[in-house]
């Protein structure tokens, strides 16, 4: 992405995020672009979708839902249905109608940060562990998922979707049938290829 564009974002995260929402975003940004080149993915590309992955986080709830259905990225009823994941496919669309982003790989990864899929690009999962390991998060086993994340992406993206549907059944709620595919398809992985 352009340094302009970078720079025309920047300001406007900057103006519309709270402080704390902000210096999440640049934080994932930062590990983003450190994890993209173990990955195989541009650094520059995961560093934009990394500082805007939460681009519509903070719009009122029918704002992201009406951005949400106009997505063309494909969202579920499961997802419709569930305020905390509307942002994901609205700030795709956000990108793509208020500020001319083209690139589907950088939108796919905004799309998918929050809920995952099965075939994720190298920048997809680069963004998607980024959002779960930044150095803003504290949750218990962080610095474990740090770790993963940075052993490969087959490996960070396992623990992370293991860890995602282990606290999502345990709190009885719905989840994608996305993530269901993108976590079957990492445990196969590595029970085919018996590494974990």
């Amino acid at each position: 992405m352009g340094r302009e564009l970078n720079d025309v974002l920047k300001a406007y995260l900057k103006e519309r995020l709270s402080k704390k929402r902000f210096t999440h975003s640049m934080n994932v940004a930062d590990m983003a672009r450190e994890l993209a080149p173990i990955y195989g993915a541009d650094p520059e590309r995961a560093y934009f979708a990394g500082m805007t992955h939460d681009i519509a986080k903070e719009l009122p709830k029918d704002k992201q839902l009406a951005l949400a259905k106009k997505c063309t990225l494909g969202v579920s009823r499961i997802e419709l249905a569930s305020p905390p994941l509307l942002h994901a496919p609205a700030g795709a669309q956000l990108l793509k109608e208020s500020f001319g982003v083209e690139d589907e790989d950088i939108l796919l990864a905004i799309r998918y940060h929050t809920v995952a899929a099965a075939d994720m690009s190298p920048l997809a999962q680069a963004v998607y562990l980024a959002d779960l390991t930044s150095a803003d998060r504290d949750y218990k086993d962080v610095k474990k998922m740090r770790r993963y994340a940075h052993i490969s992406a087959e490996k960070g993206m396992f623990e992370a979707l293991r860890f995602s549907v282990e606290d999502l059944t345990e709190k009885g709620s719905t989840i994608p049938l996305c993530t269901i595919e993108a976590y079957n398809e990492y445990a196969e992985y590595f029970r085919d290829n018996k590494k974990n």
